[in-house]
């Protein structure tokens, strides 16, 4: 049989007595578009290989942020196991999940399975594409319920579709159970419940509940909203015939910060965004869609950027250990080292050098400067390591003070520390003034979570060594601890008695005399007004204390990366938010102006090809020209005009008579596109002229 074309992608059927083949093919794997020239490169591995680490921290944390409301929901279920009697409504959990969660759906097939294999129960998925009548809705409970089994015993189906109803399950559940001393739940979830049809959900419930004195159901909704849905959806007589627990999941805002504090936002992810970057993402999460997957795959896209842009930012990615560290510098070519000779940053360490043999060594010799890389990732590392410990330090200290002038989460503070010096802001300033009114007591509070950061991180780096990884430089934080230790002692030593200052012993007399003017006499009053007030041992200790976090944690190793302060930054830090935003954050209205306006640009055809933006050829699709048309008119398109300008575009007869009568296909085609102009919003009907449009962009 000849084989059939068309324009149109299609597949046809021809009964031409072929038989289908008894066996199927195996399914290949679908590999990698990438071929092995790309995937053996330096930056590709090291990418993939820590890629690959921080995923599987980030899917560690989120399976034990879910772990605990899948215990509760897993004890509700063992409770209503208890009660074998009907008592009169059915026990329902509502699952508030929040929006835009990660895979929201598979959260419920995953409880599904624990339910299943922690519980004496039959669980069936009802989706609401499942249950877009009550008829459907049913016949999916009743056959899912009976194939449960049967599936774990390898039989067929007993049942047709149309046999599947209510009275079907009665039957089969007395006849498999009835000797069994314990009878299985059925349990019902219903992941969508926003989506699912209100009239059938109801209906469903009523039905439910007048066989639940025979079959035990259990209902799951899984609400994204808030539980006043459930009321909203289900009227009065509905909602007296359930019982509703409720079961709050953790919202995707304390989602996403467990994942930046625990694995993104920690010197022991090898990549760090600046504070436009990540910014950018943290407020596409919240003023766009709340979706903790879609920021973590914008993190995912720079990340990769960050390392495909130059072979050598996979330096920044060597945390394991010292030994790998040499050996991919080893690797490192003549022209990859130059690249190193021409960051911004290698200028400034060149310059640092007190020997000018090293100097000139480190520009000329390429073992030299290899010898030189492992010292300067190592400070880069160190520093972030710092850097992190005193953004926590900073965190302690400000994040319950009240209206927050800094923030309360490590993300806001990041955001500002990694830009600029944040001891500079009218904000921190603001904050050293609100913990200087502290009382005794809190300021001990304070400095024991402090110490308490402190000894964290330098176990983390301890736990690290013992694991044989990357060790860093603990010594700055031993110093921190050391420093705050003796400033709390003697904070604790001291008293609230004021103490005299020499001030205080002057005459009131000595202020006045008899040739003082009234404004020398106004500012001796203020200067005694100011060294009147009595100073306690507490305040001056406190000061003392809020002066050393400044001086000798926050402006020493919270101050932001430069090129003239830390060597190598830019292989750690990516800056590219102008980019990232072009690829992440869609332009709907420019994709639609380039198609429409020059189509060859996705179509890549032969025939579409125009020498200006601004040409209009006959080849271009009828929408195109229209399109283009329309362009060069004002505020009011008058139809009959623009029909008489795309005819004359589209007609091949070279006929210009105005009066000539249009072709009917032609006027189909015009018809046509101008709905399809109505539908894309570019053009609207006019009220005031019955044969005009009024066009709504500029």
């Amino acid at each position: 049989m000849d084989a059939t074309n068309s324009v149109s992608k299609g597949v046809f059927v021809f009964k031409n007595g072929a038989t289908r083949a008894k066996g199927r093919k195996k399914v290949q794997n679908c590999n990698s578009f990438l071929d092995a020239s790309t995937t053996n490169q330096l930056w590709f591995r090291m990418y993939r290989k820590h890629w690959e680490r921080s995923r599987q921290m980030i899917l560690k944390l989120q399976t034990g942020s879910y772990g605990q409301v899948m215990n509760d929901l897993l004890k509700f279920i063992e409770n209503g196991q208890k009660s074998t009697q009907y008592e009169g409504f059915l026990p329902t959990a509502a699952l508030l999940t929040g929006i835009n969660q990660i895979d929201h759906l598979s959260q419920f097939e995953k409880l599904a399975d624990d339910i299943h294999n922690n519980t004496l129960s039959i669980v069936v998925l009802l989706q609401a594409r499942d249950g877009t009548n009550l008829k459907q809705a049913i016949e999916t409970i009743v056959g899912k319920c009976i194939e449960s089994p049967s599936r774990d015993r390898g039989n067929e189906k007993r049942f047709r579709k149309n046999q599947l109803n209510l009275d079907v399950l009665q039957a089969w559940y007395l006849e498999t159970h009835a000797n069994c001393d314990a009878r299985p739940k059925l349990i019902i979830i219903v992941p969508d419940f926003e989506l699912f049809n209100p009239v059938v959900l109801q209906d469903l419930i009523i039905i439910l509940d007048s066989y639940a004195t025979s079959l035990p159901f259990v209902l799951v909704f899984g609400v994204a909203t808030d539980v006043s849905t459930i009321h909203n959806v289900l009227p009065y007589h509905v909602t007296s015939k359930i019982k509703i627990s409720v079961f709050q999941s953790e919202p995707s805002a304390t989602n996403l910060n467990k994942i930046l504090n625990e694995v993104l936002l920690t010197p022991f992810c090898p990549f760090h965004l600046s504070g436009k970057v990540f910014k950018l993402l943290l407020d596409i999460f919240l003023f766009y869609d709340f979706s903790v997957n879609g920021f973590i795959e914008g993190f995912k896209y720079a990340f990769m950027d960050h390392y495909f842009q130059k072979s050598i930012n996979a330096l920044s990615a060597i945390i394991n250990d010292a030994d790998e560290l040499e050996a991919i510098i080893n690797d490192l070519t003549s022209s990859e080292l130059h690249q190193i000779r021409q960051l911004p940053s290698f200028r400034p360490y060149v310059e640092s050098q007190q020997n000018p043999q090293d100097v000139i060594d480190l520009l000329t010799n390429d073992d030299h400067l290899r010898r030189s890389l492992t010292p300067m990732v190592m400070q880069v590392h160190n520093y972030w390591f710092t850097f992190h410990c005193a953004l926590h330090i900073l965190q302690t200290l400000v994040g319950d003070l009240p209206k927050a002038p800094l923030g309360k989460q490590i993300r806001e503070l990041y955001c500002l520390c990694v830009a600029s010096d944040v001891t500079l802001l009218p904000e921190f300033k603001e904050c050293i003034q609100l913990l200087s009114f502290l009382s005794k007591e809190e300021m001990l509070q304070k400095i024991r979570q402090i110490l308490g950061v402190v000894l964290l991180w330098v176990n983390r780096n301890d736990e690290l060594s013992i694991e044989g990884c990357l060790v860093y430089d603990v010594a700055p934080l031993e110093e921190m601890a050391n420093g705050l230790v003796l400033l709390s002692d003697e904070l604790v030593a001291a008293n609230h008695e004021p103490i005299l200052g020499e001030k205080q012993h002057d005459k009131p007399s000595a202020l006045l005399s008899p040739n003082m003017g009234r404004q020398e006499l106004r500012e001796k009053l203020l200067t005694a007004a100011k060294h009147s007030k009595n100073e306690s041992a507490v305040s001056r200790a406190v000061g003392k204390i809020m002066d050393y976090c400044v001086k000798n944690i926050f402006q020493q190793y919270l101050r932001p990366a430069t090129s003239q302060t830390v060597p190598l930054v830019e292989l750690f830090l990516y800056n590219d938010s102008t980019y990232l935003r072009q690829h992440i954050v869609g332009t709907p209205r420019a994709a639609v102006h380039i198609a429409l306006n020059n189509p060859q640009y996705y179509t890549q055809c032969d025939c579409c090809i125009l020498d200006e933006s601004s040409c209009i050829i006959p080849t271009l699709p009828d929408l195109s020209i229209a399109y283009k048309l329309h362009l060069e008119c004002g505020r009011m398109i008058n139809l009959f005009d623009w029909l008489q300008a795309f005819r004359m575009i589209i007609d091949d007869s070279g006929n210009d008579e105005s009066d000539q009568q249009v072709d009917p296909i032609v006027q189909a085609r015009f018809t046509r596109v101008v709905a399809e102009l109505q539908f894309l919003g570019f053009i609207k009907t006019s009220k005031t002229k019955t044969d005009h449009v009024t066009r709504l962009t500029w």
